[in-house]
């Protein structure tokens, strides 16, 4: 058992200072083989390899088709289009609500969070200069949007972190929507408050608007298409996934066909487009996977069995013990997605079965676990983080303390509450 926290040491650390995970899984796996009394090259080629491509068969169509979706609203001007009419309608005066809800919207229409970043930004640079509110907040407040509560809480999300869980409970994106929508309030009230209250506490101490050294590429004057028209292919994958039930696959294809018919003037980027969300997605979809693999050696090693009885003998409701190692291995990888992979790869069976023979329904268990996801996941190794610094200009040391609140803190609070809630039986 030693060796399975020794991995994950080296997992956590090495992808800490920025080495890729997509050997760095391999290492750490291999770290766990050793030590569990596995022949490494077995574990490699059967074992670690078995996962890897067991996930990518399973999810590679989402990841590719869902980033063509989201390049394609992106190159087509659609995403900015409805981020700009929901920040007029909410005004410079609430420059973060504003923010936050265009940011909220994309991300629940499908839009993947790395596009939503490059959508809103420009936009959010327009609204906090007229507001006059410090830069600093930006990055917090794009993350509140778009890297937590749309993404894990909201039932009906087609976000992948909603996604993994139905494969391990059989159930669908809605599952435990009272669950996910209580968990969602708390993430998206609470952060706003903070970020209000931030707001506050910056101009107190003069700190202001100020503007960005590289002024230009932020594209505020760029023409965009009818919001009404632009909101459509959001609502059709949003409509198709939970309404006809359609398959993940089939919405978004229906997404990006609509995408294309009502964008046929401009078929030259379609191209282009299709292009860079698939080649975006195999990294992507890569990333995920070599997580998955890792856990799918720790699964194999003896020590396991003792770490899956220490987990499980955790007291109280089974749903805490998700939650911990949900959240532990999304904090070691930096990956939302990769570590709710690994827990539910190593995991999700025993408590699929805990779910039968206790009574708690599976769907607590699914929404738990992407509510987890997004948790630890927001450390300051995370990719998404990063990109969301380098895009807006901003470093760890004048943001990072806030996306840590709205990111981690609030969601980590929310999984405590629907928890507590579930256990003495209100949900």
């Amino acid at each position: 058992m030693f060796g399975i926290f020794l991995g994950l040491v080296v997992l956590m650390v090495l992808a800490y200072i920025g080495w890729s995970i997509i050997w760095v899984a391999p290492i750490a796996a291999g770290v766990v083989a050793l030590t569990g009394g596995l022949d490494l090259l077995d574990a490699y080629k059967d074992t670690y390899m078995g996962g890897f491509v067991d996930f990518a068969k399973s999810w590679f169509p989402v990841f590719m088709l869902g980033a063509i979706f989201g390049k394609l609203m992106e190159d087509t001007g659609m995403a900015r289009s409805v981020a700009v009419a929901f920040t007029r309608v909410i005004g410079t005066n609430r420059a973060i609500l504003g923010v936050l809800v265009s940011a909220a919207v994309l991300t629940y229409g499908g839009v993947s969070l790395f596009v939503v970043v490059f959508a809103v930004y420009p936009l959010a640079l327009s609204l906090f200069r007229e507001a006059n509110i410090s830069r600093k907040l930006i990055p917090a407040t794009v993350a509140l949007g778009a890297f937590t509560f749309t993404m894990t809480a909201l039932p009906g999300s087609p976000q992948i972190q909603n996604l993994i869980p139905m494969e391990y409970f059989e159930t669908d994106a809605m599952a435990a929507p009272v669950m996910g929508i209580i968990a969602g309030i708390i993430m998206a009230v609470g952060g706003y408050l903070y970020l209000r209250h931030r707001e506050q506490k910056l101009r107190e101490k003069g700190e202001t608007f100020f503007e960005p050294e590289e002024k230009e590429n932020v594209g505020e004057d760029e023409k965009t298409p009818m919001f009404v028209l632009s909101i459509l292919p959001l609502l059709t994958v949003l409509l198709t996934l939970n309404l006809l039930q359609w398959d993940i696959v089939t919405a978004l294809i229906s997404g990006i066909v609509l995408i294309m018919l009502l964008n046929v003037t401009k078929y030259a980027k379609f191209i282009g487009a299709m292009n860079k969300g698939a080649s975006g997605s195999v990294l992507a979809i890569i990333n995920t996977s070599a997580a998955v693999g890792f856990g799918t050696v720790v699964r194999e090693v003896p020590g396991f069995e003792r770490l899956t009885e220490m987990l499980m003998g955790v007291k109280g409701n089974p749903l805490i013990s998700e939650a911990v190692a949900v959240n532990v291995l999304a904090g070691a990888t930096g990956s939302a997605s990769g570590g709710m992979g690994i827990a539910l790869e190593a995991l999700g069976s025993k408590y699929y079965q805990i779910a039968l023979d206790t009574g708690i329904s599976p769907e607590a268990f699914h929404r738990v676990a992407s509510l987890s996801s997004g948790g630890l996941d927001a450390l300051p190794h995370n990719g998404a983080v990063l990109t969301l610094f380098a895009i807006t200009g901003m470093t760890h040391k004048d943001s990072y303390r806030d996306i840590f609140v709205v990111a981690i803190l609030i969601p980590i609070i929310s999984v405590a509450v629907v928890i507590l809630l579930n256990t003495i039986g209100v949900l």
